[in-house]
């Protein structure tokens, strides 16, 4: 009876209590986007921990006891708005608000699903609800930190670093392990030596998000134990017009002695459009027959010479150029979108340093070279993106071409084959290297149901690639003074080769199915997921080359950089000509094709409870057809690589409360190798060392796990902590061995039998205004990751010198901070300062062999400053200075090799890029 009486009463006054409370609810609308209705919003009640989003409509609604108060409208990137308001019991007020982009400081605000996902919070927030374990970077964030490129952006990421020229590296594994999504379409590589796009080329104008995956989840290709990056193209959401333009000097790189071809001078030469005076004689025709060449015609078949001119580099440049319209289309709230992006810029850059490599029979080096490298490298990129947008459809269509290339003067000064007493030996490399990447894409998106409750999604995407080695010319003498060579026609000293890596086709594809299930007034708490996705890729590749031939006299002398008068008159004179070396292998071809079907659900058990399971079919061929050397007419060998892959993913959630989850994923992935670890192709230098694929490379199976802890303090605020490991069966490693005829090195690449990797990581995004308020424009960034790993060789290998060692390309451990202080000069000058500082661990660059230890890379620290100011409305400006500490790159030979060492200095390869110092200034209009 006392509790019936005790329930009575408290039930009394609850409604009491609701009738003395009235309701204010309305609409937030988004200025910048003509009004439309702005989600995910943040509704708070002054002084007050109450507090709502608005919903996907932009709506929102709150219960008050009746009284007065201030509701504070909010949204990071737009102005903050206070509106007073009086609210009477059993009474509904509605207010209706438009936020619009100003000056202004933003409290703290919690973003609810997946709004704007080029802000900050809103990412974050994203990352907070998603059961699966990824991170995102969008336009604000990399804006903010003066990101230029997509691979800066995505050091920004816990657990990732990027080495200069060879990619990034994800929790300290190499580009061999990740992959890359555009606009969740896979697209190949345009460089065969690399897994995915150099992403430094990819521009952030044209890009609106990185999503980074780095577990699995049955919707992504299987292809990764790293990182997968799914970059999302931007789309032109509101209406701008945007010019851009900057200028860099980095010190011993830019205002310096600079060496460039004589045939990269050319006004189209500057902005990476080169001509056809640079390709391969067209009278060799296309199969090679070892032709010797006439005296008349070695004097008059070749576009380009040795010929190279001495200037004074001037600043790197860059310039860019976006537009983008948003209408409306019919009187259904159905818009037309579009946006077109170019940009370019170009940049000088000077390497010198060690190179050299170790005699694995005698312990001492077999190079020893000085090496002087002088690059002009140009990138260009375009998109024309089109999207319609109606309540139930979505199209959209994307074309983008990017284009690189790299003038590249190399000397190399000392002696190589332990030829000791030649160390003033000399090789001159001049070569061009041009990359393209054309693609386009059309995707589209349905909602099946009008509560969206069904929805379905496809896309295909179509590119054609192109890596050329046009112009690879270089010869090999004595160095008699500064500015004197000499030669002799044996042995191959004038050496020109051409390689075309040309991708024929590459077309993809995707189509899924979505079902939101459960009770009505919880659709979205369980789905279903059905998919497929496939690509199919053939490549060509041809690799010819000429040497020189000694006809008459066998010697001779010239001006190290203006050969080409000398050389024409030695030919006239009948001292030496050109025959062509090509031998049966110099053409290969690939066919790779991929079809995967997935299906994935997910269970919302409560509110604190959540899971994903899928399982994913992968059936994949490599075919890859070659010769061997011998006869040209030899049929080709054929090595065809057929896998069925079951690849089952497990991605568990539990909410501690709204600030707190913690996760668990578990799956199996693969690897498969870089397109030229395992592809036919013997790629000689004149310093002796090959380049040579290896065909017997099988795929990786990966079996991840993961668990995570995060808090989210604040919606600007993160800490997690995550434990990982990996068993990777087959990992693909890089070696280096000795060539039993030249006595140079090789470079190749083969699998271990398995490796074990045991990690943690630790990442931190803290506002330190928590700490005082004297430092509350003050935010600050840190993730680390550590990590153990364990090789076990294969038994049939008796190479290794020491087999008991970490997986090649993994880093120990690896650290990136950043410091961001947020100011304002005037009401309409505001600006933000980041100091941002990454290093990474020793790691073993390549594994050592027959008694030689492994070579290490050594570890390097970046710290680099960015200044980004915004003045006005129409007006940016990023002043930046890279690099600060200027250290040494270095790979080294480690100290435990069986051979007697007899060289003091262990270093292999070493150089320092310099200190960068650039300006960016852009318009909107």
């Amino acid at each position: 009876m006392k509790l019936k009486f005790v329930l009575i009463t408290l039930f009394i006054c609850a409604i009491g209590i609701a009738q003395n409370k009235g309701t204010v609810s309305g609409t937030l609308f988004d200025k910048e986007s003509k009004n439309q209705p702005l989600p995910f919003a943040n509704v708070v009640i002054k002084g007050t921990s109450i507090g709502v989003n608005t919903d996907i409509d932009g709506k929102y609604s709150i219960n008050l006891p009746a009284g007065n108060y201030i509701i504070q409208f909010s949204f990071v990137g737009y102005e903050n708005v206070e509106t007073p308001v009086t609210i009477k019991a059993n009474e509904t007020i509605v207010i209706n608000k438009t936020l619009g982009s100003g000056s202004y400081t933003l409290k703290d605000v919690v973003v609810k699903a997946s709004g704007n996902r080029e802000k900050e919070t809103v990412l974050l927030y994203d990352q907070k609800k998603a059961v699966v374990i990824k991170q995102s970077i969008g336009a604000q964030e990399m804006a903010r930190k003066g990101v230029s490129d997509v691979e800066e952006g995505l050091t920004k990421v816990t657990g990732i670093t990027k080495v200069d020229g060879r990619g990034l590296f994800v929790r300290g594994l190499e580009d061999r392990y990740n992959n890359l999504l555009i606009n969740d379409l896979a697209v190949p590589s345009n460089n065969p030596f690399k897994k995915i796009i150099p992403l430094d080329i990819f521009p952030t104008d044209i890009v609106s998000v990185i999503d980074t995956y780095k577990t699995f989840n049955t919707n992504i290709y299987g292809d990764f134990a790293g990182g997968t990056f799914n970059i999302a193209t931007s789309k032109g959401t509101k209406s701008q017009s945007k010019i851009n333009f900057g200028i860099g000097y980095t010190s011993n790189n830019n205002l310096r002695k600079f060496l460039t071809s004589k045939d990269a001078t050319s006004t189209a030469d500057f902005f990476g459009f080169s001509g056809t005076e640079r390709d391969f004689p067209a009278i060799f025709g296309n199969v090679p027959s070892n032709r010797v060449l006439t005296a008349s015609e070695a004097s008059t078949q070749f576009g380009s010479g040795f010929d190279v001119k001495q200037t004074n580099s001037p600043l790197n440049t860059s310039f860019g150029i976006l537009n983008s319209e948003k209408f409306s289309v019919g009187k259904n709230g159905n818009s037309l979108q579009y946006l077109v992006s170019f940009n370019f810029d170009n940049k000088f850059q000077y390497r010198e340093g060690a190179d050299r490599f170790f005699n694995a029979a005698q312990g001492n080096y077999d190079n020893d070279l000085f090496n002087k490298q002088y690059k002009y490298i140009t990138n260009s990129s375009a998109l024309v993106s089109l999207n319609f947008k109606s309540d139930r459809l979505n199209l959209t269509s994307n074309t983008f071409y990017l284009k690189s290339t790299e003038n590249m003067i190399q000397d190399q000064i000392g002696y190589t084959n332990s030829a000791t007493i030649n160390n003033n030996g000399f090789i001159r490399m001049n070569q061009l290297t041009q990359s393209d990447f054309l693609n386009t894409q059309l995707l589209g998106s349905y909602k099946v149901s009008k509560d969206d409750r069904k929805n379905i999604k496809a896309g295909i995407s179509f590119t054609k690639t192109g890596f050329q080695l046009p112009d690879r010319k270089s010869f090999k003498g004595v160095l008699l003074d500064d500015n004197t060579t000499a030669i002799s026609y044996s042995g191959n000293s004038l050496y020109r080769q051409t390689m075309d890596v040309d991708g024929k086709f590459h077309v993809s594809g995707m189509m899924e199915y979505t079902w939101n299930f459960g009770k009505k007034e919880l659709k979205e708490a369980h789905k279903l997921t059905i998919g497929y996705n496939s690509y199919i890729n053939r490549m060509d590749s041809k690799f010819r080359f000429l040497v020189s031939e000694r006809v008459g006299s066998n010697a001779v002398s010239f001006n190290t950089n203006s050969p080409d008068a000398t050389l024409t008159n030695e030919i006239t004179n009948g001292n030496f000509t050109y025959r062509e070396g090509t031998n049966s292998t110099y053409k290969a071809k690939l066919l790779e094709y991929l079809n995967a079907g997935y299906t994935d659900v997910a269970l919302k058990f409560s509110d604190v409870y959540e899971m994903n399971f899928g399982i994913r079919f992968e059936q994949s061929l490599r075919l890859t057809k070659y010769r061997n050397p011998g006869s040209f007419n030899d049929p080709y060998q054929k090595k065809s690589v057929d896998n069925l892959d079951i690849l089952p993913s497990l991605n568990m959630k539990y909410k501690f409360n709204d600030m707190s989850n913690l996760r668990f994923a578990a799956s199996k992935t693969i690897t498969r190798p870089v397109i030229m670890e395992a592809y036919p192709l013997e790629f000689v230098n004149l310093d002796g060392t090959i380049e040579n694929g290896n065909p017997n490379i099988i795929n990786s199976n990966n079996y991840n796990f993961d668990l995570k802890y995060e808090i989210f303090p604040t919606a600007k605020e993160l800490v997690a902590i995550t434990a990982f490991s990996k068993l990777i069966q087959n990992p693909i490693e890089r070696l280096f061995t000795q060539s039993a005829g030249s006595g140079g090195q090789i470079i190749t690449y083969d699998n271990s039998k398995k490796a074990l990797l045991v990690g943690a990581e630790l990442e931190l995004l803290l506002q330190l205004d928590r700490i005082s308020d004297t430092f509350k424009n003050l935010s600050f960034g840190f993730n680390t990751s550590l990590m153990y790993s364990k090789v076990t060789i294969n038994k049939s290998n008796t190479t290794e010198t020491n087999p008991n060692r970490r997986l090649q390309g993994a880093s120990p451990w690896l650290v990136n901070a950043d410091l961001k202080y947020d100011f304002d000069f005037s009401s309409n000058w505001n600006n933000s300062v980041s100091l941002v500082y990454n290093v990474y661990g020793k790691r073993i660059f390549a594994v050592g062999t027959n008694g030689l230890d492994h070579y290490y890379e050594q570890p390097f620290n970046k710290l680099d400053l960015i200044w980004s100011n915004k003045i006005g409305k129409k007006w940016d400006a990023k002043f930046s200075v890279d690099n600060i500490l200027n250290p040494k790159y270095s790979i080294k030979l480690g100290e435990k090799s069986k051979l007697p060492i007899t060289e003091s200095d262990l270093t292999i390869k070493d150089f320092t890029r310099g200190v960068g110092f650039s300006l960016n200034v852009a318009y909107t209009f």
